[in-house]
């Protein structure tokens, strides 16, 4: 990879004064983004393609999907200390606590090494009672690590799941090179914002990615906050995207958003999944029903925040009795997937299903309940990752033999 050597000495973006190596981000050196847009700056990572961004002008979906949960910076070298300039944009919420700053981890040969938070940034004002959004532009802010152990090692910088995250440039005190393909099998993942990472500790933490670490597998998360409600051009990004194990966690978001009624939604599965299958007609694909969320059991949507003592909370507006017509709960939406995707594996062999409730259920929320009733808990990510590595990857599972061993 041709370098470009930068003399920086003592400065606060920087560091100790030292000769670095400034690299350039290049799609060589990002995994899990499905796009890179070149901007001013450097690259911003996408985690849906231009074409599917450009069909829907929902707010909350392109905010979700360019912010870069499961993607990270992955290379090869000696240095001794690494630092990568990036523009965040970091979300406040008027009335409610500050959010902290999103987590960069650092692994160095798949072993955790290290977190830090970037400075600076730009920030997104989100009013969640009125709905209206105000962006505050902000400085490049930088995050460093160093001390990182003698010769050569790959190094693996994942980037927030709560930020979006211009990547502009790496520097360190030893060239950069592509990390090798160590052959693993990519997994390509879609859910909701519990995929996506929310309230997970950090970048590492979300469920997908400790699943995907426990199993030795490549991740491409797709889970989309808010946003998993069966669009097609979600089902054409995953057709169209290479990947030797797919999973589609489906419900929640449905519920959230009130979006449709059992009529139509089993058609919407049955072309979702169909789609899917347009690219990848053998690929092991898996559905996952909802997990345990006592708001939305018998209760249908929509979902909306409560606010109380500076905290918020979700709560469930629709009626229970509104069942008989058709609303969507979580309960309804397990039957009905399971009774789905059975029927369908019956000429499709490679189709799975798994219930959510196996990954946490009544018993779980007793012990480790959603603390906004809505989201799992950094110990409730670890649990259902650890679950879902066990089940699906483990010898009896659908994607069993995937399990790095």
């Amino acid at each position: 990879m041709t370098t470009e050597r930068d003399d920086i000495t003592g400065s606060a973006a920087a560091g100790p004064a030292t000769d670095w190596i400034t690299t350039p981000v290049t799609a060589e050196l990002v995994r899990g983004a499905l796009e890179l847009e070149r901007t001013e700056r450097g690259l911003l990572p996408h985690r849906l393609p231009a074409r599917a961004r450009a069909q829907c002008s929902d707010e909350q979906l392109a905010m979700a999907e360019a912010q870069p949960s499961g993607v990270r910076l992955v290379f090869r070298t000696r240095a001794s200390a690494v630092e990568l300039d990036v523009l965040p944009t970091k979300m406040e919420y008027p009335g409610l606590p500050a959010r902290p700053d999103g987590v960069y981890d650092l692994l160095v040969d798949g072993r955790p090494a290290g977190r830090a938070v970037a400075s600076g940034g730009n920030v997104l004002s989100v009013d969640m009672a009125t709905g209206t959004r105000e962006t505050r532009p902000g400085p490049v802010g930088s995050v460093r690590f160093g001390e990182l152990p003698s010769g050569e090692k790959d190094i693996e910088i994942w980037l927030p799941y709560t930020e979006i995250t211009e990547l502009i440039a790496v520097r360190t005190d030893a060239p950069v090179e592509p990390a090798l393909d160590r052959g693993r099998k990519v997994w390509l993942h879609h859910g909701s914002s519990i995929s996506h990472g929310s309230n997970a500790e950090s970048p590492t933490t979300t469920w997908p990615a400790l699943a995907a670490s426990l199993a030795g597998v490549e991740l491409v998360n797709l889970g989309l906050g808010g946003s998993a409600l069966l669009d097609p051009f979600t089902a054409r990004a995953l057709r169209d995207t290479p990947a030797d194990l797919i999973s589609v966690k489906i419900g929640i978001n449905l519920v959230n958003a009130d979006l449709m009624r059992l009529r139509a939604f089993t058609p919407a599965v049955h072309g979702f999944l169909d789609t899917v299958r347009e690219g990848h007609p053998t690929t092991p694909l898996l559905v996952v029903s909802p997990i345990h969320c006592p708001l939305h059991e018998d209760t249908p949507g929509p979902t909306f925040p409560d606010f109380e003592d500076g905290r918020m909370t979700f709560r469930a507006a629709g009626d229970p009795a509104e069942r008989a017509a058709g609303k969507l709960t979580l309960r309804v939406i397990r039957e009905e997937l399971a009774r789905i995707t059975a029927e369908r594996a019956a000429d499709d062999p490679h189709l799975h299903h798994l219930d959510g409730l196996d990954l946490y259920g009544a018993a779980d929320f007793a012990e480790l309940p959603l603390p906004d009733l809505l989201h799992p808990g950094p110990a409730a990510h670890r649990r259902i990752g650890e679950r879902f590595a066990g089940l699906v990857f483990g010898a009896d599972g659908p994607f069993a033999g995937e399990v790095k061993r």
